[in-house]
């Protein structure tokens, strides 16, 4: 089929809860993607960083095969030879105790949410159903109710209400704020180290730790979101190591399955985890072996490739090399290792749209940035291309597509 008439049969049929840019893939491999014509284009998204390994990675591939011939699910209902694998290979590369399996980082949030409150009550001495958690504005966690329920992010929380209680709220990267937040019930501060959703925004040095040392004295625990943090994407394994900081609790998703299936997990002490009972909370399809095989190949590419130390130093080419444009419309370059926001003084999209044409795949996000997170297995010539097409884009005053940039920034657009 057309690629149009595949864009109409899923506007037609599919609830429109994205605004995706209209083209339209078949294929992938590594740093690239292919669409329905045969056209090819550098991903700069990577999937927000499930994809850090590169699309359709032939080690987790060859993992996935041969799970699949074997036995793909059974429910926690029966044990299974590869998640005490996956426990273990996860307990060697973090140092946390104990796991517990999800499927998408929405349902890793919760859970870790959950075990906040239940270690708030029987650990800590909270009264039952006074439990408080603290988090940071600007915050982006996932979807479900709970988490928009918290969310400064009017559009996410618009409709859905009423939204539980137990949430309080303090500006991302003020630490006073957060100190003046905690109170005798206060479990635990959620946060993202770095925050991506709302446009790559780093806290000021120091802020992390400072945090950690502050939960460590009122007996509150540090809960870091490093779904798209983590696993490599800002040039260490998790973002919270640029501080030296080992969170209480962290909470780890998207590129643990390198793209191929749903895989999260939440890590900690047996403290905190040890709370859960059977039947206290569970998942048909979390720790399932397909998913465990997958996800102990993804983690076996991300330290046998050294993909943080990619990050690293492709991050900061890219960072001095975007840094150094002059462009009438940016406002603010900023980032860590390969994941980069570019603030504009204007609409976003219209520039994504432009960059579509040009063969480089990237989204807007808060409107008017946009954020760039290329596979971390890019060759630096390949990122070099990307990078040249983007300040053509922005910079080049006689370039050809100057004149439809133009007009397409003079218009409003939006979508996530």
């Amino acid at each position: 089929m057309l690629p149009a008439e595949l864009i109409s049969l899923e506007d037609r049929y599919g609830a429109h809860n994205y605004a995706p840019l209209d083209v339209v893939i078949e294929r992938a491999s590594g740093a690239w993607v292919y669409d329905t014509e045969g056209r090819r284009y550098l991903d700069f998204l990577a999937a927000y960083s499930a994809v850090n390994q590169g699309h359709c990675h032939p080690a987790i591939f060859a993992a996935m095969l041969a799970q699949a011939k074997k036995v793909t699910l059974t429910s926690r209902a029966f044990r299974n030879d590869q998640l005490p694998l996956l426990y273990r290979d996860l307990h060697e590369m973090t140092g946390y105790e104990m796991a517990l399996p999800m499927n998408s980082g929405a349902e890793a949030v919760e859970t870790a949410l959950k075990a906040a409150r239940k270690w708030g009550e029987v650990v800590k001495g909270i009264a039952a159903g006074e439990a408080e958690i603290v988090v940071a504005a600007n915050n982006f966690h996932g979807r479900t109710i709970a988490i928009v329920g918290f969310s400064s992010d009017e559009q996410y929380r618009r409709g859905f209400g009423p939204f539980p209680a137990g949430f309080r709220e303090v500006p991302f990267g003020d630490i006073e704020a957060l100190r003046g937040a905690i109170t005798a019930n206060t479990c635990a501060f959620l946060v993202e180290p770095i925050q991506g959703e709302a446009g790559i925004l780093v806290p000021p040095e120091g802020y992390l730790r400072e945090a950690a040392a502050i939960c460590r004295e009122r007996n509150v625990l540090l809960m870091a979101d490093e779904i798209q943090s983590g696993l490599g994407r800002t040039g260490k394994l998790f973002a919270s190591m640029h501080e030296g900081v080992t969170p209480d609790v962290m909470i780890i998703g998207k590129a643990l399955s390198g793209g191929f299936y749903p895989v999260s997990a939440v890590l900690s002490s047996r403290e905190v985890l040890g709370v859960f009972s059977p039947g206290d909370h569970g998942s048909t399809f979390g720790g399932n072996p397909l998913a465990c095989a997958i996800a102990r190949a993804a983690l076996r590419v991300i330290v046998d490739e050294d993909l943080p130390g990619r990050s690293a130093e492709l991050g900061e080419f890219a960072l001095n090399y975007m840094r150094g444009l002059r462009s009438p419309y940016i406002v603010e370059v900023r980032g860590k290792g390969l994941w980069i926001g570019i603030e504009l003084n204007r609409p976003a999209r219209p520039f994504c749209e432009a960059l579509k044409q040009r063969g480089v795949l990237c989204k807007e996000t808060h409107e008017c940035v946009i954020r760039l997170a290329p596979p971390l297995i890019i060759s630096k010539a390949d990122l070099e291309w990307g990078l040249e097409q983007i300040r053509a884009v922005l910079e080049e005053g006689t370039d050809a597509h100057s004149e439809a940039v133009a007009e397409l920034a003079g218009t409003t657009a939006s979508g996530k």
